[in-house]
Order: C-alpha cells, then structure tokens, then sequence
C-alpha cells in the first residue's frame, strides 16, 4: 500500500470553539515549515499540534481519494495511480513528525495521543484500502499497462499498487471486509500495549543498584563512574546504577565477578514483559499471533508466515527454515566449542557450577583475552562516540564523495541530538541528517534509522530527504567523552548504512523509491558494517580519547584476530529468535496458546543448548509486533548479500573502488525499488550472491 504512517498519540483537548481555531491556526503543520533547510520547527511543535494535524490530514486524504473514485474520466495512471502516490502529504508529514518524537523522546502525553490516533489512522487506512471504487480504478489501469504507452517504471508502480491491494483485502465481500477490518484494530491496539510494556519494562520497572563498592569487583574504572553517574542522576548518592539498557548491562555480565548480581541483572533483562503483572506480554503475544493468522486466513493464505514471506525474495517459510538450519548447525557446534573451553576456565579457577547464560560474556571474555590476549575495555579508549562518527563520514566521502557539514541553527526535538547537512561530490544539498546517539528515558531501546521527510519529486524536481539515526550509547561522564564497544561502533556504521540508503534514494513514485523487500533492506545497512572493521578505517577513528594516539598495530591485530570470536554464541541467539519469530507465524489456526510452553517447544525442536537464550524472548521480542513479523530472519538473509557486495571490492584491490561504488549505489540504494531484489543484486554484482564470504567471515567454513 501507499505508505500510511501508522502512528500512536495524548487526549484531546476540550477546546473553546474560539480556543480550537486559535490553535489550529498557529498549527505547525499547517503551513510550510519556516525552517532552515525546510526541517520540521521540533521548538515550536507541542503535544496540542499532533491530534488536529492527524485529522486534518486523514480529511484531506480521504478528499483526495473522493476525487479519484468519482472521477467520471477513464482510469488513466495519472488521474488514478499518480493521483492515489501523491496523496496524503499533511498525514504522512505529521506521522513521520511524530513517530520520530514518540520513538525517540517519548513521554505519557505521547504515548496517549499514540493510543488516541492509532484505531483512527487504521480505521482511515482500511477505508482506503478497502474502498470497491478506488480498487475497480487501479483494476483498470493494471488490466490496461501493457497497452497504456506506460514506461517501466510506471508499470512496476501500477502492479505493486494493485497487488497491495489485493494483499490487503480489496477482494473480499463485505461481511469479510468488515472482519478485516476488526482484526486490523485490535492489532493496532494489541501492538501498541506490548510496545509500551516492554519501553517501561526495560527503560523503568527494574534497576539493579549497588551499595557495596565489593560489589564493583572486576569493573573497569570508566564503566563504575557511568554508574556512578547514572546512580547520581536519580538522587542516589555513593551508589551505582546499573539498568537493562545494553551499554549498561552487558560491560555488567562480562567484566563483573560477582555471579548472583550477574545472574539478577540478566534474569532481569529476560524475564521482562514475564512477571505476571499488567506490563505481562504474554497474552497479548497470543492474541496478536491469532490475530495474525486469522488474517492470513482470510485473506488466503495458510499462515502469517506464509502471507509475510511470499512478497520477499525468499518467497516461503520452508525456504527461510532451510536457510537458518543450514547455518545453525554449524554454528551451534562452534559455539559447544567455546563453552567447552569456557567450562575449563571455571574448573581451573576452582569453580563448582556448570556455566548458564548469565554466565556467558563473563567466561567469553576470559576466554577472549586467553586466546587474543586482548581486553574489550582496552579497545574502548580507542573509540570515542564523535570519533566514530567522523569516520562513518570518510567512508561515505570515500565512496560516494558525500560531505557532512554540521549544523548549529536546525531545530531539534532533544538537546542531545546533532545535525548535518549532506551534499554531494558535485556540491548538490543531498538532505539533512539528525544524530541522536545516547541512552534516556524516554527513547525506546535499540537503534534504528528513519525518516523525518521521504525524499519526494515535487513539480519535477526531486527534494532531499531528512533522516534520523537513533542509537542507545553511553552518555558522556564527567570529563570522559562517551566511549563505545566494538559492538556499538558496528551499530553506529550500520544504522548510518540505512541514512546512506535514504539519502541515495532517487525514484519519481513513492510506492516504489526504495522500496526494497524485506530481506534485502537491511543490505544497505550491513554492507556498511564491513567498512568499520577494515584497518584503514579503524586507524582513522581509533584514536585513545586521552593521548590522541592512534591505536596501535599491535592492539589492531588483537581486534583483528578476534572478530571472529564469539561468532558461534552469536550467531545462534540470532538463529533461535528468527525461528522463534517464524513459529509464532506459523500457526495455521488461532488456538489458546500457552506463550512460555510454545517457546520452550519451538527451542527444543532445533535442540538450542541450554546456555543461550534466543536473543529475544517472546515476551519482549519487539521486532516481530513491528515491522519484521515473520522477517526477523532478513537479517541473515541480508548477510549473505552484504557479504558477498563486499567481497566484490575485496577481489578488486580496492575497497573504495570507485567503479564498483558507483554500481552499488546506483542499483541498490538509488534504484533498489525498480524491480526485485534478485534482479537488482544481479544488476550489481553480475552474478547469484554466494553464501561462502559469509561463512568465512563467520569461520564457520
């Protein structure tokens, strides 16, 4: 479908008539944003703005579609297909406004205005989608492309709006329209109140605090004073925080000595949305899985998983369950191997348990420095948070000539967030990049890239975007600037892949300007991840935040000799939870469930070892209530791919080949949406990915 933001927002206010008008009229969103660079005015937008922009813009929407659908004229692509893209401009502009702001900075007022829109932008996207007359109008138009002197991509646009379509029920009778209907509601409200719990659950309902400095045993300095800090910041003086944020809990699990408070914070982490209270997810997990299916069911398909899958380039669940198996096999017996070796470190240190998951990244990390001799927290000094970024600028410079100039003047919705304008080698404006890098209350866990402003073509001319990264790093303590692990430093490229994607991206149709399939958008993103770990690059952003020497050779290797280490754990958490995440959609009829049995049997079936948990448990598996239900595979998918790209600059000699960059962005990140992902990948690389690269870079090969 056209892309309706689908949005959750605070109560309506009991306005005076007079009051009401006031207010709308000094709207924001109702006029063009007197900003530089056309960015939306964060200092000037409250919460008042948000519900009249909504309705405003689902009127205007709907007005847009009435002129279509009784439209007297035969269905042509421009008075039907073109007309249908490019409308809805104030919804999509306020939802994307305020999916970035209530993603990000959220807060109770957002979060009830997120309750208050979300059943009327579903009830307004149904009405579309399910509208006979529009549907009988982009019949037309398909039945006609071939004959209708359309170009390629006018056709590519006419096909995927009508089979949008018909995925989302524009063939039904009424009576099963109007079941649709109700099952599109309930899981808006379901998916919103699972979202919600797992915010609170992570980011407020558990915190575990120090007050015995013994306690600290085994902590690196710079993470006990973030503790300190953030102990500090809730009025707990001489005390050390320590949350379920992962800059937070993981340096915990790996460095500290003391196994029960490991054990505690962890069993914190995955017991979240599982304690039997009103944040419990697990009935609403099972309501939206027999949502899920029933609305597969009707719409023809045997499960959600099947219905999810058939428009990526996978095409089915069987072929996605092949694929994972083949590579959690392998990965899981390099993973026995290094618990084997983990157990041995216990015994030698006179140890009397069997290693269990909360014990994991504490003997990893021993193990890590027995076989490298190498300290993650030797690498931290290395990698300062501002550093990073300017090294995920070269690369972009090196590769696509882009410029980032920073911005002092640009209104932003936190004062943590940074902003750059982007241009091109030519000196093109290429669009505007908000930054926002660290841990708050008020942003939802992860990391994640989008956009405030899609890139569009307004009278012919094609008008940047504005994207926003998003990540969940260290803040910055005292003196110390914010120091990132290797981990983050790989988060911090990749989200910037997704930027570097919505930047490129150059497509006349909104339906298909990158509109990648499932399992190839996170290609633009990994491919990136490849760029971090090359030597050259390493030396350009690792430098010790207190000498300002660059990190040295010797240390270099270290990291160099170890990235392969720990890909066994690693790879079969994320394994797991992609089955996990395919079982869930799969059921073939809405049943009661019992959540925690269904999981349990779902792990046993692939015979997961009892030490690792899937990365996500059900109950707080986010991903799979957002976009990547029955997807969250695609980032393995995307492996193979971002892998193989990568190899193609490795076997020329030159991983900033300029002929080979030029290839990759014109036919993945500028027109990746212009026909399907095979076809583009092909375009690119000349060639079928292969899976080799990966299971080399894995050392699962």
């Amino acid at each position: 479908m056209k892309k309706i933001i689908m949005v959750l927002i605070v109560p309506v206010f009991l306005l005076s008539s007079c009051s009401k008008e006031k207010k709308q009229s000094t709207n924001p969103f109702f006029s063009e944003f007197n900003t530089p660079f056309n960015v939306p005015p964060f200092d000037k937008i409250d919460t008042s703005h948000y519900i009249p922009a909504f309705e405003k813009g689902m009127i205007e929407q709907q007005a847009e579609i009435d002129a279509i659908v009784n439209s007297t004229e035969t269905p042509t692509f421009d008075n039907t297909i073109l007309a249908y893209d490019k409308s809805g401009a104030l919804l999509s502009n306020v939802g994307r406004v305020f999916g970035t702001v209530n993603g990000a900075n959220t807060n109770p007022a957002l979060q009830a205005i997120n309750r208050k829109i979300a059943p009327k932008t579903t009830k307004h996207r149904d009405n579309i989608s399910l509208n006979e007359k529009l549907f009988q109008r982009i019949k037309t138009v398909y039945e006609n492309r071939e004959k209708s002197n359309l170009d390629a991509d006018q056709i590519r646009v006419v096909e995927k709006y009508y089979e949008d379509f018909v995925r989302n029920g524009a063939n039904l009778n009424e009576a099963d329209k109007a079941k649709l209907r109700e099952i599109n509601q309930q899981l808006s409200k379901n998916s919103i109140k699972f979202t919600e719990n797992v915010l609170a659950e992570t980011n407020t309902n558990f915190k575990l605090i120090i007050d015995n400095k013994e306690d600290l045993a085994g902590l690196p300095q710079g993470i006990i004073d973030a503790a300190a800090n953030d102990a500090k910041a809730d009025s707990l003086i001489g005390k050390w925080k320590f949350t379920l944020q992962k800059p937070s809990m993981i340096p915990f699990l790996q460095y500290a000595n003391n196994r029960n408070l490991r054990e505690k914070l962890y069993r914190g982490y995955f017991m979240r949305c599982n304690n039997n209270d009103k944040f419990d997810n697990k009935e609403i997990l099972v309501n939206i899985a027999n949502l899920r299916v029933e609305r597969a069911k009707l719409l023809g398909y045997k499960t959600y998983a099947e219905y999810s899958i058939s428009k990526n380039m996978a095409q089915t669940p069987e072929k996605v369950y092949e694929f994972l198996k083949g590579v959690f096999d392998p990965a899981q017996e390099v993973a026995k191997k290094d618990l084997d070796a983990m157990q041995k470190i216990v015994e030698k240190e006179g140890g009397k348990f069997k290693i269990e998951p909360w014990d994991w990244w504490y003997y990893a990390e021993k193990l890590r420095k027995e076989k490298f001799n190498l300290d993650e927290s030797e690498l931290k000094p290395y990698f300062v948070a501002g550093n990073v970024r300017d090294g995920m600028f070269y690369v972009a410079n090196r590769l696509y000539g882009l410029t980032f100039i920073k911005q002092l003047n640009v209104p932003v919705y936190n004062s943590d967030v940074e902003t750059y304008e982007v241009r091109e080698a030519n000196g093109a404006y290429a669009g505007i990049l908000y930054i926002d890098l660290y841990i708050r209350g008020g942003k939802r866990p992860g990391a994640w890239c989008g956009t405030i402003r899609d890139q569009v073509y307004e009278n012919g001319k094609r008008v940047p975007p504005i994207v926003s990264m998003v990540c969940n790093f260290p803040r910055p303590a005292g003196d110390t600037p914010a120091l990132l692990s290797w981990d983050d430093v790989n988060t911090m490229f990749h989200e910037f892949g997704h930027a570097l994607h919505n930047f490129s991206i150059d497509g006349k149709y909104d339906r298909t300007a990158g509109n990648l399939a499932r399992d190839m958008v996170e290609l633009p993103s990994q491919f990136m991840e490849n760029y971090a770990a090359q030597p050259e690059i390493i030396r350009y952003y690792g430098t010790h935040y207190i000498t300002g020497k660059i990190i040295p050779d010797e240390l270099l290797e270290k990291l160099k000799k170890s990235m392969v280490f720990n890909q066994g754990f690693e790879t079969v958490e994320y394994v797991a939870a992609s089955i996990l995440d395919l079982d869930w959609h799969s059921l073939t009829e809405p049943k009661k469930i019992d959540a925690l049995e269904f999981e349990k049997a779902s792990m046993d079936n692939i015979k997961l070892m009892k030490e690792i948990l899937p990365r996500y448990r059900s109950t707080y598996f986010s991903h799979i209530i957002g976009g990547y239900s029955a997807g969250y595979y695609v980032y393995l998918w995307a492996a193979v791919l971002d892998s193989d790209a990568f190899q193609a600059f490795v076997d020329s000699g030159d991983i900033f080949n300029q002929e080979i960059a030029g290839k990759f962005r014109k036919y993945i990140l500028k027109e990746g949406g212009k026909d399907e992902g095979m076809i583009q990948y092909k375009k690119f690389r000349g060639k079928d990915p292969s899976i080799d690269p990966l299971l080399r870079k894995r050392c699962l090969k």
